[in-house]
């Protein structure tokens, strides 16, 4: 008999906690929330998706794909088919940190073993990583701008600074970063706040910049005018699969650690609509807002601006400045915080949870997020959709794949609860299936950069990653039977 509590609405929680407290493979962070702390509603979630998609890097991301090539409409049905598609694996990996309480690295023991888990759970988190230090660049930049308006020189304020950048913009970057790792320490609940607020706020703000933008060229543009560079499926398709790839790559990182947000769910249905209703809209809306004022911009300043920072730069007045930058720092803390935090710290948690908790492995993410350098990363757009997005996503798809394939094709949705913490439970060690299997899906979607003639595996390199590893890890667990993938006792009896 397992000490577990089941709702009718198929919600699990652990009545008797004193085993896995003991565990050496449990901390207070990583522990199953109880049913009575599990509040999250529909709008927690969806104003979650709204605050993470209202950020610089979509506004972005339409102008992105404009520059490669592409008319405002085939750069938006992109976005929207990318973001739609990467809703399928975002709800599959969502459903068991509702049911069980869990978060993303607890979950990935069940598929990769107690041990094993720290192989998905780190790939996870050098990603995030880099999201945030691109972030924390971005917002940075925004702070730059606002103290530009306020302080008389306080560009040249600090001396010439290093690396083609001045002192004062590496004091605005770590300014930015500290008041992320404030919000940290601050734990979830500040960080539920902070997105209430800010999913409104953001969008009310980008509507009256909008608003402005089009009033002022007295229409919405030549851009939207503009056929594009491709006049057939031919030209079009070699540009729209990478793009498409990427698109899902934007949201891969969100696609495996959902259960960090979903385990505070107070029903599958409110989770479910919440990211529903929220992102494929949200991030649609948002990079047409993105496309509209980029396009009128043409026409006020006689060159396209796609950087919202650089944009509002151009401002005279000092209080419209300081509102707009408050508010692209208000985005950008939401999108990383929510987005590029709370993951890898549980990721890092997970690998040392006696040692690390949730606010040091927070620390963690923002000094690796300097260490990455994402100035660099910024400083070539194609690079960033094409080399960053679509580098990474093999390997997220890839653990996607042995994910889902496992927890509702291998175990039909059933966990031991108590035994995701035991050294010594069924999950115990390693689980050799899903390592084999999520080595073979990176291998394949990564082939590309090597062998020039498999190039198209790694345009399609979520997609290459998810499927051969899903395949592969449904035949190894087969062949390797229950003794050595531990779920032939997941069924909960009692």
């Amino acid at each position: 008999m397992t000490p577990e509590r089941r709702l009718p609405d198929g919600r699990v929680e652990l009545t008797d906690t004193s085993r896995i407290e003991a565990s050496t493979l449990y901390n207070h962070d990583l522990a199953p929330v109880p049913l009575l702390r599990r509040n999250w509603s529909t709008y927690n979630y969806a104003a979650l998706w709204i605050s993470m998609a209202h950020c610089i890097p979509t506004y972005m991301l339409a102008s992105g794909l404009m520059a490669s090539g592409m008319n405002w409409w085939q750069a938006l049905v992109t976005i929207l088919l990318g973001n739609t598609l990467v809703l399928i694996p975002i709800l599959l990996n969502s459903h068991p940190g509702t049911k069980y309480g869990i978060p993303f690295p607890v979950f990935a023991r069940a598929a990769y073993g107690t041990l094993g888990s720290n192989v998905p759970a780190l790939m996870r988190a050098f990603v995030a990583c880099g999201w945030f230090g691109i972030q924390a660049w971005i917002g940075g930049e925004a702070v730059h701008m606002m103290l530009r308006t306020v302080i008389p020189g306080w560009p040249s304020l600090l001396g010439p600074g290093f690396a083609g950048h001045t002192a004062t913009e590496w004091v605005s970057f770590l300014m930015f970063w500290g008041l992320n790792v404030y919000v940290i320490y601050r734990g979830m609940d500040l960080l539920r706040a902070v997105e209430n607020w800010a999913a409104p706020f953001v969008l009310v703000m980008t509507a009256v910049l909008l608003w402005w933008a089009i009033s002022r060229a007295n229409g919405i543009g030549p851009l939207l005018a503009e056929p594009g560079r491709f006049h057939t499926l031919r030209e079009f398709l070699p540009i729209f699969i990478p793009s498409l790839t990427a698109m899902i790559g934007y949201w891969a990182t969100l696609s495996l650690n959902m259960p960090d947000f979903t385990r505070f769910g107070r029903s599958q249905r409110e989770q479910i609509v919440g990211q529903v209703v929220a992102l494929p809209t949200t991030m649609s809306l948002f990079a047409a807002m993105g496309v509209l004022i980029t396009s009128a911009t043409v026409i006020i300043y006689g060159e396209a601006i796609w950087d919202p920072v650089q944009l509002v730069g151009r401002f005279s007045s000092p209080i419209i400045v300081g509102i707009s930058m408050f508010t692209a720092v208000v985005a950008t803390l939401a999108v990383n915080i929510a987005a590029n935090v709370v993951s890898p710290a549980n990721d890092f948690a997970n690998a040392f949870p006696r040692v690390i908790d949730f606010k040091t492995g927070g620390l963690i993410t923002g000094v690796l997020g300097i260490v990455i350098q994402p100035w660099k990363l910024l400083a070539d757009p194609s690079g960033y959709i094409f080399t960053w997005l679509l580098g990474y996503s093999g390997g997220l798809g890839s653990i996607a794949g042995v994910l889902i394939a496992d927890y509702w094709i291998v175990r039909k949705t059933e966990l031991r609860l108590e035994d995701l913490y035991l050294a010594d439970g069924l999950y115990r060690g390693w689980k050799w299936p899903a390592i084999v299997a999520t080595a073979a899906g990176c291998a394949l979607a990564w082939s590309g950069l090597a062998i020039t003639s498999l190039r198209p595996l790694y345009d399609y390199a979520w997609f290459v990653g998810f499927c051969v590893s899903a395949a592969t890890h449904l035949a190894l667990t087969k062949v390797a039977g229950p003794r050595v993938t531990g779920f032939q006792s997941d069924r909960v009896t009692g």
